[in-house]
């Protein structure tokens, strides 16, 4: 009796150890099962198909921005509504207005060039996406304002019915920045550095509004030939006479002229009004809205290079009677107030 029992003891001993050790080869098994699958995901996370962005876009960063692009947009639908500033909002959506705007057909995508405003850098974008470089990078500059290289087209050179449907579509942006600053750039890009190289800005445009506006000017001065800030003003903000001025030199000269005349923002209704104070958080979320941040990145940007500088707007103004800096003020009107700029105090009052 005694023997049975030692036996059946030690079959049942047997059979547990037996399902000890079934058991632990199954947790193992599963847990190696996991570890693979978790080293699996843990690899394509640190090397995905595709380079993770440089400053990855959270949920809420993109919901912020989203907000404050609805905010600009709805400034604009209201002062686009302003009847007291209407001969300053409003423009025929002419040839002018259409070279301006350059054509994405693979992405659908819509940019209008606003120079003195990212401009260069936005079509190096535009040119990337053609094919024609891989990165921004590679491009060199004067590849850039090559129109007959860069093989970016306009909008100006489809038929109506194409523009019209692309217009109605596609996604659209500009860019601003505020308007005194611009036209500060301007002056020094085309009158003082000429990095370009084009002659005609101070042989010929130079020399015709120091004519008709330097108040000391008169045969044989030595400063005749050197175009100062104040008389670029004065210039700028002659109603009457700048246009007969003007199309002695063909017609409105891109680098200066409003964003209104550029890119008739109360008439076409643009997705996205980026502002060059932040292009730093704007330019990586127009890529991803406009479906090509995988495809390309924006260009560096400088530090501080978009941080608004009121001393050298005051410096540069210094000395320029009020009556003058009113007069132009008046004819920028509508690009300060459409797109949230706030008036130059400092200088008017």
């Amino acid at each position: 009796m005694k023997l049975q029992w030692s036996c059946r003891l030690c079959g049942l001993c047997g059979w547990l150890l037996l399902m000890l050790i079934l058991f632990h080869k199954l947790v193992s098994v599963t847990q190696e099962n996991q570890s693979w699958e978790e080293a699996l995901q843990m690899k394509v996370m640190l090397k995905p198909d595709k380079p993770i962005p440089p400053v990855p876009i959270i949920l809420s960063s993109v919901q912020e921005w989203e907000s404050v692009t609805e905010k600009r947009n709805q400034l604009l639908a209201s002062v686009c509504k302003n009847t007291s500033l209407r001969n300053l909002m409003h423009v025929s959506v002419d040839r002018f207005v259409l070279d301006r705007i350059f054509v994405s057909d693979k992405h659908k995508i819509l940019f209008c060039q606003t120079p003195k405003v990212d401009n260069t850098q936005w079509k190096k974008v535009l040119i990337v996406l053609t094919g024609a470089f891989s990165t921004v990078e590679e491009i060199p500059e004067d590849f850039v304002h090559a129109n007959s290289k860069n093989d970016l087209t306009r909008l100006s050179s489809l038929a109506p019915e194409e523009i019209q449907h692309r217009l109605q579509t596609y996604f659209k942006f500009f860019f601003v920045r505020d308007p005194l600053e611009r036209l500060i750039s301007a002056f020094k890009d085309k009158f003082k550095h000429n990095p370009r190289n084009e002659p005609w800005y101070t042989h010929d445009i130079a020399p015709a509004i120091i004519a008709n506006y330097r108040k000391s000017s008169r045969a044989g001065d030595p400063d005749a030939s050197d175009l100062k800030f104040e008389d670029f003003v004065r210039y700028l903000g002659d109603v009457e006479h700048r246009q007969l001025l003007d199309q002695q030199f063909g017609e409105p000269i891109i680098h200066w002229v409003t964003y209104v005349e550029l890119c008739a923002p109360c008439e076409i209704n643009y997705d996205v009004i980026g502002h060059h104070e932040t292009l730093e958080q704007d330019a990586p979320h127009i890529l991803r809205a406009a479906g090509i941040d995988k495809l390309v990145s924006y260009p560096a940007i400088p530090p501080g290079i978009t941080r608004y500088n009121k001393t050298k707007v005051q410096s540069y103004f210094s000395g320029i009677s009020k009556e003058d800096i009113r007069r132009l003020y008046a004819r920028y009107q509508g690009d300060f107030e459409l797109f949230g700029y706030p008036r130059p105090d400092f200088l008017l009052d």
